[in-house]
């Protein structure tokens, strides 16, 4: 990963419990300022332990933690908290409070002025795609759970946090609503570029959403690096078996069309450009997961690749083989 600075900081970070339980075990990671990283392992790791110590919800016994460059255990905790953003699976929301009051908690608290917290507010509820004239003024026992886990996504960003801390948060929702949801986490993170820390026990969702894994163990990292990188070479039998390393097809995912596409000639770009792609077309930014898929779905040994409703490229079934095969 490049370096964009380095907006959480673990040193040699243990938690310890009564008997000498090690749930975090001498933990040192980096994660730069703007990054997606995943934490990720069985249950009993230690992932969700180490999450709640960047917001100081669990103290640790013994290392130190750096929050943009602050020492966060010298930190006033409350303080902190309230400018680190965190969305957990249960949501949280307060029952007796509207939508709109739920949202606006860390503003109020913060003392904004009335009109800049209702138009945060209206600004938050669009960006999470829920219409702030139909929910602002319903109460959490009137949402679906998707509902409910996109307003806690909102009231996480309310005060504009440059963190985002989020555990396991799709967990109670179903397969269809858990991809939306993550498909709009990843759409947020590339508009905003908060640094996201985010724990997850599924290996599909860590993969898609992150731009680095944190694979743990028994309180310990395993490996830490892109997530291509984990599957391609994952630094032993545990990473391996946990993450499915030798499932092609998964690190088909990873990568996208641009990368293994043929582009189209100049010359003959120039005369494809006023000529619409047809359905069964791909984008550079899709997946060679996606890409395979529509292709399999055709008769076609090649699908033209289509950006801004022009064909610039190809993408044939041998050119997936190819980059699965440089994925190795």
């Amino acid at each position: 990963m490049a370096d964009r600075g380095t907006a959480i900081r673990f040193e040699n970070v243990v938690k310890e419990y009564a008997g000498g339980v090690r749930a975090v075990d001498g933990v040192t990671l980096d994660v730069p300022a703007g990054a997606f990283v995943v934490l990720i392992g069985p249950s009993g790791c230690g992932k969700t332990t180490l999450l709640k110590t960047v917001n100081r919800l669990f103290e640790p016994t013994a290392g130190k933690i750096f929050v943009d460059g602050e020492d966060a255990l010298a930190a006033d905790p409350v303080r902190l908290r309230r400018r680190i953003g965190y969305v957990i699976q249960q949501v949280g929301l307060f029952p007796h409070m509207s939508v709109a009051r739920n949202i606006a908690t860390v503003p109020e608290l913060l003392e904004w002025p009335r009109r800049a917290i209702s138009a945060r507010v209206d600004e938050l509820l669009e960006l999470v795609h829920l219409e702030p004239q139909r929910f602002r003024d319903r109460y959490p026992h009137a949402l679906s759970g998707g509902q409910q886990q996109r307003v806690g996504l909102a009231r996480a960003l309310a005060a504009d946090p440059t963190i985002l801390l989020m555990d396991e948060p799709f967990g109670a929702v179903d397969a269809i609503e858990r991809t939306h949801l993550q498909d709009e986490v990843a759409a947020l993170h590339a508009r905003l570029r908060k640094t996201v820390v985010f724990v997850t026990h599924d290996v599909d969702e860590a993969l898609r959403l992150g731009d680095a894994i944190a694979v743990m163990r028994a309180g310990k990292v395993e490996q830490y690096a892109a997530p291509l990188d984990v599957l391609a070479h994952p630094a032993n039998d545990f990473v391996a078996q946990l993450l499915g390393a030798g499932d092609i097809v998964r690190r088909l995912a990873l990568v996208k069309v641009a990368s293994a596409m043929q582009p189209v000639p100049e010359s003959e770009s120039a005369a494809l450009g006023s000529r619409r792609p047809t359905a069964a077309s791909v984008t550079p930014a899709a997946s060679l997961r996606e890409a395979l898929s529509a292709l399999l779905a055709t008769d076609a040994t090649s699908l033209p690749v289509a950006k801004d409703g022009k064909i610039v490229g190809t993408l044939s079934l041998d050119d997936v083989r190819r980059a699965a095969r440089g994925a190795e």
